[in-house]
């Protein structure tokens, strides 16, 4: 049975269709996943993302520790900073995309998918083993509040004294909102601004419930997985098990520059990665494509060209910023530079125009 997060009865009661994702019930819409999205474009909306995984990495040699780990600096992370990174396999292969927080100098939170945050506590453990390091996994403590949107700051603002327009893109502070206590971190996966706050599961419903008043006067809706996904497709970022897989490496995805060569010491798949930022270009790449027509290209779908597959869509849904159905996939390079794409939606071959990524980037 797929596990409830703290706000599960919240979501019953507001009617939300529930779905099991990474073995999590959890709300896919509240109505219209349309008016979610534009809530979250145009004023805020209020997820859960307690399924996500948390993970403390402690001690005098945690920084060494998650530097041979991960493919990042993490070690050059300031205190108080975030950072996007990857954990590799021996292969140079993604096992999963991570955002780690120094808290302190000896105290690290790494952020895992929800699909993979037990094999990443593994590894971490593992990887950890030669270091003055512990590695303990808190997900089981941990609830996870998101309010995004242009309007977010002023709704947040409501209910804390943190300085939260000092706060940077990528950093977290410790704070008390609505008068519980937590980790108030300035990230997101909607190419909006926007708030994650990491509370205990004991205060979560009074949190949510405190936003939920806070943003009436503002536009703020509560937003499903679903809105949640065609935000951060529009932003072209990847999701694990479409654009990122352990059949990838950085490189393949187009991500290379989160893999740190420059730091001190060994790094597993750091002999993998190093031969493919070396060696000859992939055969494939990730591109934009937007749909001429009305028909959506779906994960899985092949890309042609001339009726001969090219590639295959990673993501794929209407984008309601565009007006026209959008899609990430992993098309050939020769393809792409000579054009002529369409995608094979049940038989149909539909043209489809590549673009750069993001489809989507808002005005700061």
């Amino acid at each position: 049975m797929p596990r409830s997060t703290p706000l599960h009865e919240v979501h019953e009661a507001l009617g939300a269709t529930l779905t099991d994702f990474a073995g999590w019930l959890m709300p896919l819409r509240y109505g219209s996943e349309s008016i979610e999205h534009n809530a979250v474009r145009n004023a805020a909306g209020l997820f859960d993302l307690s399924h996500m995984g948390e993970i403390f990495v402690t001690g005098p040699q945690a920084a060494e520790a998650l530097d041979y780990a991960l493919v990042g600096h993490i070690s050059a992370l300031a205190p108080g900073r975030a950072r996007y990174t990857m954990i590799v396999a021996p292969d140079g292969g993604i096992l999963d995309d991570l955002i780690v927080y120094r808290l302190a100098p000896e105290e690290f939170l790494v952020v895992a998918n929800a699909s993979n945050y037990l094999l990443v506590a593994r590894e971490l453990t593992e990887r950890a083993e030669p270091y003055e390091a512990r590695v303990d996994d808190r997900s089981d403590s941990y609830a996870l509040v998101a309010v995004q949107g242009p309007r977010s700051t002023e709704i947040l603002g409501k209910l804390t004294d943190a300085d939260l327009v000092g706060l940077k893109y990528y950093a977290g502070l410790p704070g008390t909102v609505a008068g519980r206590e937590a980790l108030i971190a300035r990230t997101g996966y909607t190419g909006e601004d926007g708030f994650e706050l990491f509370v205990a599961n004991a205060d979560a419903v009074h949190v949510w419930n405190a936003l939920t008043e806070a943003g009436a006067d503002f536009g703020l809706v509560p937003a499903g997985l679903s809105a949640r996904d065609t935000l951060r497709l529009e932003a072209g970022m990847p999701l694990y098990g479409n654009e990122l897989t352990a059949d990838l490496t950085p490189f393949d995805a187009g991500l290379g520059r989160v893999v740190r060569f420059d730091k001190q010491g060994d790094f597993v798949g750091r002999e993998a990665l190093a031969a493919k930022a070396e060696g000859e270009t992939p055969a494939r790449r990730l591109v934009g494509l937007v749909a001429r027509g009305r028909r959506v290209p779906r994960h899985g779908y092949p890309v042609t060209q001339d009726g001969v597959p090219v590639g295959e869509v990673t993501s794929g849904a209407p984008s309601q910023s565009l007006g026209k159905p959008i899609a990430m996939a992993y098309v050939a390079h020769a393809a792409v530079e000579s054009g002529g794409l369409t995608v094979d939606i049940r038989g149909s071959h539909e043209p489809v125009d590549v673009v750069d990524l993001p489809f989507y980037r808002r005005s700061k």
